[in-house]
């Protein structure tokens, strides 16, 4: 198939978003879930606290999510290209610093504020952007592309833990800020904001006709939708469930090798929740479609539960395994909700802007959580009153995924 204006059997380039918006998940949710991996080396090296470690990816998450706010609406202006190349050049450069490291302050500096820029894109303009070239089966779409994530999940932490074997972590920092930023910004010249963007032949005209273009901006205004209470309750789970999916990514390792497992070991049950993810983005992802993203969310947020009670019974390696496939699904599951319940809840017109507004919501729970679990391991020595909490989180998660309902037509 040609990409051509004048080819009568063109492909539909929504594709190639949906595509590019993979790789690029794979690449930078990829390189911020090695936090974990890097950070028993840099506590050995530093001795540095775990409260004190946590603490630069908690400031990272507070700055990513107030820049997803802004980001969101310029995607909504001006479309993702620019913002995502920027974006990458931030994320490359944080990663090549980290390798500089040598004070607290650096870290936070490089990891809090840097890396936190680079990564504010990756769900905000990307998801968004998707959700504009698929009105139809836009729940299957997302879940393909957040497969990309799940790769990403997969493979980098066991990539860098090798790399770290081998080289080190500050030359781990340095190679994986460098590949990073190349692809990145390579990628991201793919992207295009929305269909009318792209001239497409009549034989893609009942994805995307005119009508429907139309549609993509059609739904709550920003400043209508911080009126209601369903942003709120929306963005309230959102930061229950990041409170708790933080402290998984950057004390599970560190959890499994207190319990004399190897760090190659505790790299794979990292990359073993990835790997199951892909599972839930993908079955979640189209069952959403069929059921609607609120009911699909319960079942995540049930699942979510279940798994932490398994957590705070792990006693084995096989249990971490165990916990590892139970909760990488619904992990995998609410990651790929998210962008298509905003456009359910409250339309396209503003959808990247109020996407945004959850994501930073979220991500202040995302940013307490693991300095609360460090906090926790450091005045008690174990990660057990955190996986209680995390279990309390999930079911206020639960109860308000109950309480979303799906806006109607009249509302729009």
């Amino acid at each position: 198939m040609s990409l051509s204006p004048g080819s009568k059997n063109k492909l539909y380039y929504g594709y190639i978003i949906a595509a590019a918006a993979g790789v690029l998940q794979i690449i930078m949710w990829g390189l911020l879930n090695t936090y974990g991996v890097f950070f028993i080396p840099m506590h050995d090296e530093f001795g540095w606290s775990r409260a004190a470690i946590s603490g630069a990816r908690s400031f990272s998450m507070l700055v990513w999510g107030f820049i997803s706010i802004i980001l969101g609406s310029l995607n909504d202006r001006y479309g993702p290209r620019v913002i995502m190349a920027v974006c990458g050049c931030f994320l490359g450069a944080g990663y090549f610093l980290m390798s500089q490291v040598s004070t607290l302050w650096q870290l936070y500096m490089f990891y809090g504020i840097i890396i936190g820029i680079g990564v504010s894109a990756t769900d905000v303009v990307v998801l968004s952007t998707v959700a504009r070239w698929f009105k139809k089966k836009l729940g299957m779409m997302t879940g393909i592309v957040k497969v990309g994530t799940g790769l990403g999940m997969f493979i980098m932490p066991l990539a860098a833990d090798g790399l770290i074997s081998s080289y080190g972590w500050r030359d781990t920092y340095m190679i994986l800020g460098i590949m990073g930023a190349i692809f990145v910004v390579s990628v991201s010249q793919l992207l295009r904001k929305e269909p009318g963007n792209i001239q497409q032949r009549p034989s893609i005209a009942k994805r995307d006709t005119p009508s429907n273009i139309h549609a993509s901006q059609s739904g709550s205004s920003f400043h209508d939708a911080t009126r209601t209470t369903r942003l709120w309750l929306t963005s309230i789970m959102y930061l229950t469930l990041w409170f708790c999916v933080n402290i998984v990514l950057v004390h599970l390792a560190p959890h499994a090798m207190d319990m004399g497992i190897s760090s190659a070991k505790a790299a794979g049950i990292l990359s073993s929740i990835g790997a199951i993810s892909i599972l839930g983005r993908l079955v979640i992802g189209f069952s959403s479609d069929r059921i609607g993203c609120r009911k699909s969310m319960i079942v995540c947020c049930t699942i979510f539960v279940i798994s932490f009670s398994v957590l705070l019974m792990a006693r084995e390696f096989w249990m971490l395994i165990l916990f590892a496939i139970i909760y990488g699904f619904a992990h995998g599951g609410y990651a790929t909700l998210i962008s298509p319940m905003v456009a359910e809840l409250f339309g396209m017109r503003s959808h990247g802007a109020i996407l945004g507004i959850i994501i930073f919501l979220g991500t202040i729970g995302g940013a307490i959580g693991p300095v609360f679990a460090g906090y926790l391991f450091d005045t008690t020595g174990s990660y057990q009153s955190s996986f209680f909490v995390c279990i309390a989180m999930g079911v206020i998660g639960l109860i308000l995924s109950t309480t979303l309902k799906p806006v109607t037509a009249k509302s729009l």
